[in-house]
């Protein structure tokens, strides 16, 4: 698509436990005043407290099937298409989501058989080289994630018992977090607020220089080696892995002899697992079945996780992608990364093949 659109459709959301949805009736009533149609599908927001008339007081269309909003000529979603969804793809239709094709290959095949352009949240770049469409699901992760662990922490979850903030005269939490991107600083942060204490590892010291002037030691630093996260994760009541190679697949970092080590009842929370994870030999879990028991450790290995804040989500997504999403209506994708060059590494894939380097080297 090298052209303006003259529609964008907003389907529901079906991956399992996927409560998110792409627009937000602002973001409806931007598009609408640059002269664009938008189709939404009935209660695609519903899961996340969003109406129907809510939509529709803000311009949009709401259209009775998932093959109407994907009539659309640029479509923009939350996840990845579903298998059900790859009779929608075309070759005059652009998908800008989220993606994850180092975790999805499948994925990737039906998008490069199809013809269809494919621009992904999670490697459009700013002048910075930062990942700014990866940035506000990063910080709701991050900020879930102490909650998440607090909650398999306790016993009626088959955890430890062990409250995250402790009681006068009773040592708290140990939490470990590996990785002190957006990811791991937010979920050092809320675990800290929580009381525990907490150890981030990272192998950048100028980032981990950063959190300590921030913090002043109320979050500890360390640089990550294979040995540090080795003795850290044996010590620890819950392991936050939070690291990221963009494009690509995540490196394991916890690997099952470190799982092995960690006293039964302890929790592992896997952000990374939407790259493959960082945890060896892990698998996706989802939100009706989240976790994951090996060698007695609870692993939470959801591939969704800002699904199960869906009205926070949905929010804080357009506010990240809707200057994008109007560039891309509006100029077409050749004249969108014209005007944001960073918005060339978006594309993963188009014309029937993988055009994102880091894709297709983690896709082989």
């Amino acid at each position: 698509m090298t052209a303006r659109v003259q529609s964008v459709g907003v389907p529901r959301e079906t991956k399992s436990g996927e409560h998110r949805v792409a627009l937000t009736p602002d973001g409806v009533h931007e598009l609408v005043g640059n002269g664009l149609r938008v189709l939404v599908e009935r209660d695609a927001g519903a899961d996340s407290s969003i109406r129907d008339a809510d939509y529709v007081a803000a311009g949009a269309e709401v259209v009775a099937t998932a093959a109407d909003a994907w009539s659309a000529e640029l479509v923009v979603k939350v996840k990845e298409p579903q298998a059900a969804e790859f009779a929608y793809l075309r070759p005059d239709l652009t998908v800008f989501t989220y993606l994850h094709l180092a975790a999805y290959p499948a994925v990737a095949d039906a998008l490069v058989a199809s013809g269809t352009t494919a621009v992904a949240y999670e490697t459009v770049e700013d002048a910075a080289g930062t990942l700014p469409l990866l940035a506000p699901m990063s910080e709701v992760a991050g900020r879930l994630a102490p909650q998440i662990g607090a909650r398999f922490l306790e016993r009626q979850q088959g955890g430890r018992g062990v409250l995250m903030g402790g009681a006068p005269g009773v040592r708290p939490a140990r939490v470990v977090v590996i990785g002190a991107g957006s990811v791991g600083w937010n979920a050092a942060w809320i675990a800290q607020g929580m009381e525990a204490e907490v150890l981030l590892l990272d192998r950048n010291l100028e980032r981990l220089r950063w959190v300590d002037q921030i913090h002043r030691g109320r979050i500890m630093t360390l640089a990550s080696t294979r040995l540090a996260v080795e003795r850290a994760v044996a010590d620890a009541d819950l392991v936050v892995t939070a690291v990221l190679v963009p494009g690509g697949r995540a490196p394991v970092v916890v690997t099952d002899a470190m799982l092995a080590g960690m006293r039964p009842g302890s929790v592992v929370v896997d952000v990374a697992i939407d790259q493959g994870g960082a945890v060896e030999g892990i698998r996706e879990t989802s939100h009706a079945d989240p976790v994951d028991r090996r060698h007695g450790v609870l692993c939470y290995a959801v591939g969704n996780i800002p699904a199960a804040v869906p009205h926070t989500s949905t929010y804080a997504l357009t506010n990240a992608t809707l200057p994008y999403v109007v560039a891309l209506a509006t100029l077409g994708v050749d004249g969108a990364v014209a005007a944001d060059p960073g918005l060339a590494a978006g594309i993963n894939v188009r014309g029937g093949e993988i055009v994102n380097p880091a894709v297709a080297a983690a896709i082989g």
